[in-house]
């Protein structure tokens, strides 16, 4: 019913341009002001945020999705490769682990021309089908070829997701809040990682239960399908397609009846500065024309975060704590809880001191755990002191990467991209992520045995520091600001 409200009421309204525009607001009231004089003269208070807070809490479904099959092979892996006939053959193993990372790159590719023609909300339910299709294929498998192809459409999915989620909790999120609601979707992955974990722990004791693991991924993207009906499209893409009056209609939904204006007020004032660009977002403007920086800097970004070594980590976690004499699920359980408590410290912090400060934290606190697990690797040191760095180090880098490095670039870039190349933008980032992902994890062993883990760890530490430089000379601080407040401020840069 509320659907069927929703768009019988959308549908009322006239779709016009949105050069064509212009908002009716008293002229008495907003006249010769800009976006940040009209919120001080309409507003007096924040919008309510649990208005909002349904629909992101829907889109992190996705995020959790995409932790869950990141995760979901680690356990059952054994069971998978015996029962389809490969085990032994490490390759084989590696391709069910690896694949989705293929299908994860092609998704994100599309991912922007996919939101900006169908809109976030269809862009989720894409997403939400290889997914399912994939995760029944894949638990229905009984040959390699078969895992495969359910692998690799599920990671279509997964590359689908993360870019729309970014965009879509940014876009519909309140000003003051939306560094909270974009750690919900790190907290999202988490879970999702953990979940994944906990649901495999009976995969040694019950004979087929990994096709159980991968069936069990199809309810939350259900879920994550037919939430989608109930949930707000996002007002900025809607203006962008000309149904301004729809625009306002989601933008009462999300913030109050009191802050439409003033939303309104600013979207047309950043469709009024931008009327001389183009529509049509080339790859070439990306990489040459006046947003080439921040798209740069976005980039440079998540090739960063992969370049610290947190999946060198995570694959490498087992056999550390293994030689602590900890087993594996119980190391995992360790991992997981260190992942979980840096992205809830990360919430609580995000929209208090700021994504800036947060990265600058979590890169100097990843440095100094890499630098923990060199000092592991030193021959003067005890067996057991040994162990305790390199425990300890892997923790506290788990940590302090869910504090800043994991969550903030999925926050930070969103919200510094206009929203004419936002989602594209996006695309091609998260592209670059799964890039380098793919090519850390491939590396990873071949480069331990050839360097050795003193000088691989301290190349990570390396990396990390390079990125506190390059936030501290790049990145801006973005809280607090409405999405136009930021477009607005680095439109006026040189």
């Amino acid at each position: 019913m509320w659907g069927l409200q929703r768009e019988t009421s959308s549908s009322m309204y006239k779709r016009s341009s949105s050069r064509d525009y212009t908002p009716v607001i008293d002229a008495e009231d907003t006249s010769g002001l800009l976006p940040n004089d009209v919120n001080k003269a309409m507003e007096t208070t924040n919008p309510p945020w649990l208005c909002s807070l349904p629909h992101v809490l829907v889109a992190t479904i996705s995020s959790f999705l995409f932790g869950y099959h990141l995760g979901v092979v680690n356990e059952p892996l054994e069971s998978i490769s015996s029962d389809l006939g490969f085990r032994g053959d490490t390759l084989a193993e590696g391709l069910v682990v690896s694949v989705c990372l293929g299908g994860a790159f092609l998704g994100s590719l599309f991912s922007g021309g996919v939101a900006d023609v169908l809109g976030r909300r269809r862009a989720f339910q894409l997403c939400a089908l290889p997914m399912i299709l994939g995760a029944f294929v894949s638990g229905v498998s009984n040959s390699l070829a078969v895992m495969l192809l359910g692998r690799f459409l599920v990671g279509t999915g997964m590359g689908l997701g993360p870019p729309v989620a970014a965009l879509y909790v940014t876009e519909v999120s309140p000003a003051f809040v939306r560094g909270t609601y974009g750690s919900f979707i790190q907290i999202a992955t988490c879970l999702g990682l953990m979940g994944a974990l906990f649901i495999g722990i009976p995969v040694h004791n019950i004979t087929g239960w990994w096709r159980i693991c991968f069936w069990v991924s199809t309810i939350p993207a259900a879920a994550l399908a037919l939430g989608m009906f109930f949930c707000a499209e996002s007002p900025q893409w809607l203006f962008k397609q000309g149904k301004i009056a729809e625009a306002e209609a989601e933008f009462e939904r999300l913030l109050g009846g009191s802050h439409v204006k003033t939303a309104m007020a600013e979207l047309h004032k950043l469709d009024l500065d931008r009327a001389d660009e183009p529509d049509v977002v080339s790859l070439s403007e990306l990489l040459y024309g006046r947003h080439s920086r921040v798209v740069f800097i976005g980039s440079t970004l998540f090739a960063l975060q992969q370049l610290s070594g947190i999946n060198a980590v995570f694959y490498f976690s087992s056999t550390v704590f293994k030689s602590a004499g900890v087993p594996s699920d119980l190391a995992n359980t360790f991992v997981g809880i260190s992942n979980l408590l840096g992205s809830l410290i990360a919430m609580v912090l995000m929209d208090k001191v700021g994504r800036r400060l947060l990265l600058l934290w979590s890169f100097t606190g990843m440095a100094v755990a890499m630098a923990l697990q060199v000092g592991a690797t030193s021959s003067y040191l005890p067996h057991f002191s040994a162990l305790c760095l390199s425990v300890g180090g892997t923790l506290v880098f788990v940590l302090t990467f869910a504090l800043g490095a994991g969550p903030v670039p999925g926050l930070l870039l969103p919200e510094i991209f206009p929203s004419r190349i936002r989602a594209k933008a996006m695309a091609l980032c998260m592209s670059v992520h799964w890039v380098i992902n793919f090519f850390v994890g491939l590396l990873f062993l071949r480069l331990l045995e050839k360097l050795g883990p003193r000088l691989l760890y301290s190349t990570f530490s390396t990396f990390c520091l390079m990125a506190v430089m390059f936030v501290k000379r790049n990145v801006i601080e973005t809280k607090g600001k409405t999405l136009q407040e930021i477009e607005i401020s680095l439109l006026a840069k040189p």
